[in-house]
């Protein structure tokens, strides 16, 4: 009988936990949750205590398993960084690439309409710039950073009709309200960041149809007692906001500002990972310059931070045991949160909905994963 079983302390289905239930797997999908007193016959495997929890969903993903996503990118780039942060525990990801040349973003915006459906954990793609703030470039390369032009609008507009998920980072300092509108009612997730834009100007972006924000806290404009800035106004308004939670990126006390402050809209967990993520790199290159991995975090020669060196079980754990929030928000933002943001139907376990899971110990360390039902092997 094609039939996996599976059980562990208990489960985690996106929104709440449930004590001494199984999650049942037929043909890649889940077929149900239920009571272990109620389960069907099948083939049983009994997890050791910990949490049975959906795959987790990143929305921002650099590199991994040693590459970079560049100009330079096929479909076995994607499938390389995909299967990297599926063992990671992130069996569903948006492939990112930063600022680079036109050539560069269509070679991978066909790479990644060529991985739908063929790369298993590919979820769409995220276009973190070229149409950033010069002023807040972070490790992107300055002389690449350009406004948004018509032909760029073509070009989003027409890869979008072959993704399943696109995310465009911008900045109001590039990229004008009616373009962000354009973008925003073909489907296109519209996210803010690299930017120093007043309140106003996010305010008027958000109206426009911007409706995400990128890595909180890091590259923009910070909440003054005059100047809400962006900071200010991604708490302030109802726009999905990415967390790169490592301790280094954001100080723990902010994160739990931010979550008190923010009334509307949620904040889920990024990794922002690059190419050493699942593998042993202690160096890389990215855009011509060397990115050093020393102490938990990635950084240019000359120490500005480059991506981080972080997995999303990772922050789930520092989200709980440093931050201090259940393990059931943690766990919403690293799964069913991401997941909504870009309407993928992933995050979460119920009927119908594929066999990605992954089961985390007591110290919320990862220590199973399956991605359709398969088991893949861990890397923790």
């Amino acid at each position: 009988m094609d039939r996996l079983i599976l059980t562990a302390a208990r489960v985690f289905d996106g929104t709440a936990f449930h004590e001494n239930h199984a999650i049942v797997l037929e043909q890649g999908r889940i077929s149900a949750l239920c009571p272990i007193a109620e389960l069907p016959e099948g083939q049983v495997i009994e997890l050791p205590g910990g949490t049975l929890a959906p795959g987790l969903v990143d929305l921002q993903v650099n590199g991994g398993g040693g590459v970079m996503l560049d100009g330079h990118a096929t479909l076995d780039t994607l499938a390389t960084i995909c299967a990297a942060h599926a063992r990671l525990g992130a069996t569903t990801i948006l492939p990112t690439l930063i600022t680079d040349t036109r050539a560069s973003t269509q070679t991978v915006l066909a790479a990644g309409i060529a991985a739908v459906s063929r790369v298993p954990g590919f979820g769409g793609l995220h276009l973190e710039g070229p149409h950033l703030d010069p002023k807040r470039p972070g490790c992107h390369p300055s002389d690449r950073i350009r406004p948004m032009d018509q032909d760029d609008i073509e070009t989003l507009l027409e890869a979008k009709t072959g993704l399943p998920a696109l995310i465009v980072t911008l900045s109001p300092a590039n990229a004008t309200p009616e373009q962000i509108a354009r973008l925003s009612e073909a489907g296109i997730a519209v996210s803010l960041g690299h930017s120093e834009c007043t309140f106003d100007q996010a305010q008027e972006a958000i109206a426009a149809g911007a409706r995400m924000v990128t890595h909180l806290f890091n590259a923009m404009s910070q909440l003054g007692s005059r100047e809400p800035g962006l900071v200010g106004g991604a708490l302030a308004t109802p726009v999905s906001t990415g967390l790169i939670a490592d301790g280094i990126h954001v100080h723990p006390e902010s994160i739990r500002l931010a979550l008190a402050a923010k009334r509307q809209g949620e904040i889920f967990l990024v990794s922002d990972a690059m190419a050493c993520a699942g593998s042993d790199l202690t160096e890389f290159t990215l855009a011509g310059r060397r990115i050093l991995r020393c102490d938990g975090a990635l950084r240019l020669e000359d120490g500005t931070l480059a991506g981080a060196d972080l997995s999303l079980p990772q922050a789930v754990r520092f989200m709980i045991e440093t931050v201090g929030v259940t393990p059931e928000q943690a766990l919403a933002m690293a799964t069913r949160i991401p997941a909504e943001a870009i309407g993928a139907p992933v995050g979460r376990i119920a009927p119908g909905l594929v066999g990605d899971l992954v089961h985390l110990d007591e110290d919320w360390r990862l220590t199973e994963v399956w991605q359709g039902g398969q088991a893949k092997s861990p890397i923790a």
